[in-house]
Order: structure tokens, then C-alpha cells, then sequence
């Protein structure tokens, strides 16, 4: 009796984990996809950096790398039609922002950081709510 007791103790206790954590996906997942905004945040940082010193390789290199980041697989965390919208815009901007760069334009540069970081911003806000009415 008391083994019956511990198993529905333990039963229960799943349960409930199991209720507070709905539609989470994998560690390794989400390690992957928080590795890919890691990158992208130090990429667009050092984008930052190129336009206060008006470095306009490592704007054009980084701008690559964004580019590049939002390609691969991980970037894809939810599928929605605004989702797509914000993914495209932020490619069509880092290929301005390294048009930009290589044109050695500066203000046009700083422009498309703007843009990029409002960009992401407004996806993160997507991303959030979309998960938000998901755990409820």
C-alpha cells in the first residue's frame, strides 16, 4: 500500500511538471536556437562598432554574418506568416546594410542597423506573444 502511495505521489508530481512546462521544445533545441541569437547579437554588436569607427570591412563582414545566421535552420522557432514577414525584412536589410558598406555609405549603413534592430525587436515581441497564447 504504502509503494502504491509513493508511485501516485510520483505520478502526480510528473503530472504537474509536465502541465507547467506545455509545448517547451527540447534542451538541446533550445540551446541551439539561444547559440544562433548569441551570434547574432555579437554580429550585430560588432556592426555597432563598425559604424562608431567607421569600419566599413567589418560592417560589410558582420552584415554577412547576419545574413548568414538567419539562414540556417535554428532561426526558423515558429512558423506564422508574420514570422516570414519579419525573417524577410531582416534579410532584405542585412543585404542593404552590406550594399551599404561596401558602397561606403555610411549613413545608409547606420539606416540599415536601425532597421535590423527594430526588426528584431518587433520579432521577438511576435515570438513571445505567439508562445505566450500557446501556454495558455
Amino acid at each position: 500500500m504504502r509503494t502504491l502511495k509513493c508511485l501516485l505521489a510520483v505520478a502526480i508530481l510528473v503530472g504537474f511538471v509536465a502541465l507547467a512546462t506545455p509545448n517547451e521544445k527540447p534542451d538541446k533545441e533550445k540551446d541551439k536556437v539561444s547559440d544562433l541569437m548569441k551570434r547574432k547579437l555579437q554580429a550585430s554588436q560588432k556592426v555597432l562598432e563598425g559604424l562608431a569607427i567607421n569600419d566599413f570591412n567589418a560592417i560589410a563582414k558582420n552584415g554577412e554574418e547576419l545574413l548568414e545566421i538567419s539562414k540556417e535552420a535554428e532561426w526558423k522557432v515558429i512558423k506564422t506568416p508574420r514570422y516570414e514577414i519579419y525573417s524577410n525584412d531582416f534579410r532584405r536589410t542585412a543585404d542593404a546594410l552590406i550594399k551599404n558598406a561596401k558602397d561606403k555609405n555610411l549613413d545608409g549603413a547606420a539606416l540599415n542597423y536601425v532597421e535590423l534592430t527594430l526588426t528584431c525587436v518587433r520579432c521577438h515581441k511576435h515570438v513571445r506573444e505567439v508562445q505566450w497564447v500557446k501556454n495558455d
